[in-house]
């Protein structure tokens, strides 16, 4: 699911240096006004492109504020662009959130678009049968990402750690295709790329996001300035968004061959890929950052989260909640939208 960096993204901040050759490319947006345009950042993932859809059908405009969509095909390189001040916000995971909240970098996540519901998942060959398998075998997801989290809960799972297996540290771009020309025992992937490996590589699901649930919901982050100086462009945009989920329900086909046409991929590819996920709704949101004793619970989930990850020694200290979640917006904008 995206390339989600813990131990990456700490690098990142300490050197405070932007990955080189990232590959962009942007879609901008304007709407006539004297303020710079907000860079929004987003990767390859099936719940990030609703972006495009907000944007095609004209709902940054409408809500008159001025983005500009920034792509990145290395979700890594997202990361170290909001760290670094190149974007204003970024599509990421809460887990990529929390390194640079440890850190005292003041970000602040506004909005779930979703939660992965099977869009992450390892991928085996067909001759493994079940977890306990892996003993032994080549491995490959990338170091401190969530999907390394989501393989050393599949591992724990079956008694096993990572010394248990030949582990491999790949991004999910080369983990994909070394899977499919079988140079891999497991990957741990997320979509398009998972669905790819099942398909093209002969591979099976063995563990998802599924059986995790919660354990993975992907946000828009902003710098925090950006929060404080113009809170009225970030409800704008989180309107925006919202209207644009309005739209994919009264128009589905339409949305969906928007959606799949900004990813570069068939319409029926990107339909199973976005329906590996919980596209999350303004009641949805409103419920997430309210405080709670589950994984419905963003602070919560980072809670958990964290604790974990800094048993692993990924993160060096554990944020608190309230230094890096606000849900004030979206409480703002579900009062504004009943009106």
């Amino acid at each position: 699911m995206r390339q989600k960096t813990i131990f990456l993204m700490l690098a990142v901040l300490l050197t405070f240096t932007v990955i080189s050759g990232c590959g962009i490319k942007e879609a901008s947006t304007t709407t006539g006004g004297s303020k710079e345009p907000i860079k929004l950042a987003l990767s390859p993932w099936p719940g990030w492109f609703v972006w495009y859809l907000v944007k095609e059908k004209g709902f940054f405009e409408k809500n008159g504020v001025n983005v500009d969509l920034v792509w990145f095909p290395v979700y890594s390189d997202s990361l170290s662009a909001l760290a670094s001040g190149k974007v204003d916000a970024n599509s990421q995971t809460l887990s990529d959130t929390l390194a640079p909240a440890s850190k005292g970098i003041k970000l602040k996540a506004v909005l779930v678009n979703d939660n992965s519901n099977g869009g992450d998942g390892v991928v085996v060959k067909p001759s493994i049968n079940s977890l306990k398998d892996l003993k032994g075998k080549k491995v490959a997801t990338e170091l401190g990402t969530v999907d390394h989290l989501l393989m050393l809960t599949a591992l724990e799972k079956a008694g096993l750690a990572e010394k248990d297996v030949s582990y491999t540290n790949m991004t999910v771009n080369d983990a994909g295709p070394a899977f499919i020309a079988g140079n891999l025992d497991a990957a741990v992937l997320w979509e398009p790329f998972l669905s790819k490996a099942i398909q093209e590589g002969k591979g099976k699901l063995l563990f998802s996001s599924k059986d995790t649930p919660g354990l993975i919901p992907d946000l828009l982050v902003f710098k925090e300035e950006i929060t404080k100086n113009r809170p009225d462009d970030v409800k704008k945009i989180i309107n925006a968004w919202f209207d644009a989920l309005d739209y994919w329900k009264a128009n589905p086909e339409e949305s969906l061959k928007i959606m799949a046409k900004a990813a570069e991929t068939p319409i029926d590819e990107y339909k199973a890929g976005v329906d590996s996920v919980k596209i999350f709704q303004l009641e949805d949101n409103v419920k997430a950052f309210t405080k709670g004793d589950s994984y419905e619970s963003l602070a919560f989930t980072s809670g958990k989260t964290a604790e974990f990850l800094k048993s692993l020694d990924m993160l060096s200290a554990i944020p608190k909640a309230e230094t890096f979640l606000d849900g004030h917006f979206v409480e703002e904008v579900m009062k504004e939208r009943k009106k």
